[in-house]
């Protein structure tokens, strides 16, 4: 059988070209829940510093125990798509426990939070509008603005200056109407948006506001709304941004599904016509009811982000002290820069040796020149496992060359 030969050898050659840069990547296989260590397969254990479990509620008894009950009152999945028979009464229970807590006035739930980026733009523009997008946003983001046919604009990363020349740019062009989408937090640098600034400029050029918030629901703000919340963008309740797409993959009980939120009828039209709602079944119902419980969690008490907010603070600080180079900043995302793709992949598998999963990030995840250990910072460390996990951190550098700035 001779088809396809020089296809597969092409690959081959690839991937041996990855392997010989040192980049290839491969998968930390664990044997235990998230939680602030984990277990390995062989049985070591590891400080976590990689996890999106940023309130440690992925294993929290409430939260699996809802799941438990769920899973028996509710079966473990519906086979099918929500507009079928694939919606059951705790969905629609958490969109409105979503919607109430986000400060809008629908949710549409979809199995995967890039599902509902990339269900988001083709239904809502057309070539008639315009989309102006960060540079720096998710992968998810550009590929659903890619599916739509509205005209396509970029800002640099968290520019207002440049966001301006765009918007007028888009106006100058004719556009109908123009949606700002950005990333609430950027998940490679931890950089908060300026979404007060971006709502003002909105504003004066009669544009929408779009953010992605995955690794800012339940994170930011007094009471864990998000990226609106901590910039002052909820009045009376009621948000101030047009469109909230998210995840309850992370801080959210870190299982699956995403979620978009916004006004009824934009929510109305996506159930009618975004792909990946109407051709993709709908979230579990152990995921669903362990949601809501998150909310349950997070709505009664502040004390796990209040939590999270002083370990980040801790780690920050002591990181830096020990030498190293992070992006400024107050988000539990917290780089470790390194520059030099070779020298992140080898810091993490020394680290990993040592007893911490932290992993190697570089281009073309991260620019060129900017490889780092991303490191994130979770609710259920304790003061003890963050300051081993620096002096490990310390522990390598000294046997491994590390730039500065």
């Amino acid at each position: 059988m001779t088809a396809g030969v020089s296809f597969y050898e092409d690959i081959k050659n690839e991937l041996a070209s990855i392997k010989s840069e040192g980049l290839f990547k491969t998968e930390r296989v664990l044997a235990s829940p998230q939680s602030a260590t984990v277990k390995t397969t062989d049985g070591r254990e590891l400080i976590n510093l990689c996890a999106n479990n940023y309130l440690g509620l992925s294993s929290d008894p409430t939260v699996v125990t809802a799941a438990h009950a769920a899973l028996d009152a509710r079966g473990f999945g519906l086979s099918s798509v929500r507009f079928i028979c694939g919606t059951q009464d705790i969905h629609k229970d958490l969109e409105a426990r979503l919607s109430r807590f986000l400060g809008t006035e629908d949710t549409i739930l979809y199995a995967a939070a890039f599902d509902a980026n990339g269900g988001l733009f083709e239904p809502l523009l057309s070539e008639k509008d315009a989309v102006i997008s960060d540079a720096l946003n998710h992968a998810s983001i550009i590929d659903g603005i890619r599916l739509c046919k509205a005209k396509r604009y970029r800002y640099g990363n968290n520019d207002m200056t440049d966001l301006e020349a765009q918007l007028k740019l888009a106006r100058a062009n004719g556009a109908r109407h123009v949606l700002i989408f950005t990333d609430g937090v950027f998940s490679m640098d931890g950089t908060i948006a300026k979404l007060d600034e971006i709502r003002v400029l909105a504003d004066q050029y009669d544009a929408l506001v779009g953010i992605d918030e995955c690794h800012a629901t339940g994170v930011l703000g007094a009471a864990g709304k998000g990226t609106h919340e901590h910039r002052g963008l909820i009045e009376d309740g009621k948000s101030r941004v047009d469109i909230i797409t998210g995840t309850l993959g992370k801080a959210l009980g870190g299982a699956s599904g995403g979620f978009t939120s916004g006004r009824k009828e934009v929510i109305d039209l996506l159930r009618q016509r975004s792909r990946p709602y109407l051709f993709s079944n709908s979230v579990a119902p152990p995921i669903v009811a362990a949601s809501i419980a998150v909310l349950d969690l997070i709505e009664g008490s502040q004390s796990l982000r209040q939590k999270l907010v002083k370990n980040t603070a801790l780690f920050r600080r002591e990181i830096a002290k020990a030498g190293f180079d992070i992006k400024l900043g107050e988000h539990p995302i917290v780089p470790v820069m390194l520059y030099d793709a070779v020298v992140a992949q080898e810091f993490s598998r020394r680290l990993y040796d040592a007893g911490v999963l932290a992993l190697g990030f570089f281009y073309p995840v991260v620019p060129s020149g900017q490889a780092r250990i991303r490191t994130q910072v979770s609710a259920v460390h304790e003061e003890g496992h963050l300051l081993k996990a620096i002096e490990l951190f310390a522990q390598v550098k000294s046997d491994i060359e590390v730039k500065r700035k």
